[in-house]
């Protein structure tokens, strides 16, 4: 049986292509939806994009027939109108005012013509969904598109692996071994457990069925001053190093060392080893609700709030030297980019890193990454515990999209970190608060 949908307005937002998500079903969109969209047309993000998309999308189809009697979607597709709400319909003691009780009068006012048709309010809003029931009004969620189903099926790049107690002595010995018959990934890194003696173990990093498996080697002075204070950090710093991996994204919480690891391996690969001309860094600034142009000065000064996190993380590393890191920013060796205007450009020679990237949807990330031009590094940090836009979540986010897309390439490695090594009250804190 049929039935009718009322999109809110942040389902649009999510996806403006949601309206083909329906089969058959036909499809009302509330006039007061379309003021919600207007209001976010000219934000410099992911919301903005889609807000701007899903008003072409409708002009396009107003050029079709008329939205208010509605027009066909396409074969196989139902019919999609905008429409308003009866006054009458309108709940006693509801704000008439409210956006949320307008799209739900909508609902009433359509339900009202063909009572035997289920109307249903699509929302991701919670409290709508709960206004709703009360008002006996059918609402769903809008389920949006996951990488993975659970955060816990995330790949992590890193398994255990038993093995006979055997090939844990030849690994350590020198010789060859080689992991055929289990499912890794490029450049995933293993422990080999002993099937004996659970205590007898071995970290390695796997490349491919046909390549033996490898010790992990780092320079023991560290790298600017930094050594790795867990197995998880000495992996990221392998792959931080290693100039065959082009693209790496680092998951982990707060103080585990993620972003000042990536800063200390890209100072190495501009200042030491001159492998890249320049670091590029920079994180999105949507989490705090205003783009940089509300701002005074230059765009690097109106960078500067949203990077300090990078900044401190470079004064450490250069023990404090202020006039040290002025200089850097000065002559471009280190270079503070806003990813609202880094479409259309191709980024040669450096090494980026993308911080906070748990923000990002993954059509900005697919717009990010696919600036990265000749002799480029890409390095993606972030927390996917901790995301401020309403619009994405652990397994909806554009990082964790970049995880589980670039598994299986030999270009690319990634490491989830687990424990937080910034300073005792931190990994306190972040266990008990």
């Amino acid at each position: 049986m049929k039935r009718t949908y009322i999109l809110d307005t942040n389902v649009f937002l999510t996806n403006a292509d949601s309206i083909y998500d329906f089969k058959n079903h036909d499809i009302v969109i509330p006039l007061k939806v379309l003021d919600e969209i207007d209001k976010h047309k000219k934000r410099h993000d992911g919301v903005g994009l889609n807000a701007r998309a899903i008003i072409r999308i409708l002009d396009s189809l107003r050029a079709k027939g008329n939205l208010h009697k509605g027009v066909r979607l396409g074969k196989g597709k139902g019919i999609i109108s905008v429409r308003g709400y009866d006054f009458d319909d309108m709940p006693v003691g509801c704000d008439v005012s409210s956006a949320d009780n307008q799209i739900i009068a909508t609902a009433l006012t359509e339900q009202a013509k063909d009572p035997k048709r289920k109307t249903i309010v699509v929302t991701r809003d919670i409290n709508m969904r709960v206004k709703c029931d009360s008002l006996e009004v059918l609402t769903e969620d809008y389920i949006i598109d996951k990488v993975v189903e659970k955060r816990e099926d995330l790949y992590s790049g890193f398994s255990k692996v038993l093995v006979d107690e055997q090939v844990v002595d030849q690994f350590y010995s020198g010789e060859n071994v080689f992991l055929e018959d289990f499912s890794l990934n490029p450049n995933e890194y293993v422990m080999l457990v002993s099937n004996s003696n659970e205590k007898k173990t071995a970290l390695a990093r796997y490349y491919s069925d046909l390549r033996p498996i490898e010790k992990i080697r780092l320079d023991k002075s560290g790298t600017w001053g930094l050594k790795p204070r867990n197995k998880e950090q000495e992996f990221a710093l392998d792959l931080l190093l290693d100039p065959s991996i082009d693209i790496l994204t680092l998951i982990g919480p707060a103080g585990c060392g993620k972003t000042l690891l990536a800063i200390a391996a890209g100072l190495e690969g501009v200042l030491d080893d001159q492998k890249y001309k320049r670091l590029v860094v920079s994180r999105p600034v949507q989490p705090l609700g205003k783009d940089i142009g509300y701002l005074p000065g230059t765009m690097e000064e109106k960078m500067r709030p949203w990077l300090m996190p990078i900044q401190d993380n470079i004064d450490f590393l250069l023990n404090g030297k202020k006039d040290h890191m002025e200089h850097f920013f000065e002559d471009g060796t280190i270079q503070i980019e806003a990813l609202t205007y880094i479409r259309g450009r191709t980024i040669s020679n450096a090494f980026i890193i993308i911080d906070e990237a748990q923000n990002l949807t993954m059509h900005e990330l697919k717009t990010i990454i696919t600036r990265v031009g000749d002799n480029t590094k890409i390095v993606l940090t972030g927390d996917i515990e901790q995301i401020d836009s309403v619009y994405l979540d652990s397994t909806s986010n554009g990082l964790s999209y970049a995880v589980e897309k670039f598994k299986s390439y030999d270009l690319s490695g990634h490491v989830t970190l687990v424990k937080g090594e910034r300073s005792r009250v931190a990994t306190l804190a972040s266990k008990i608060l």
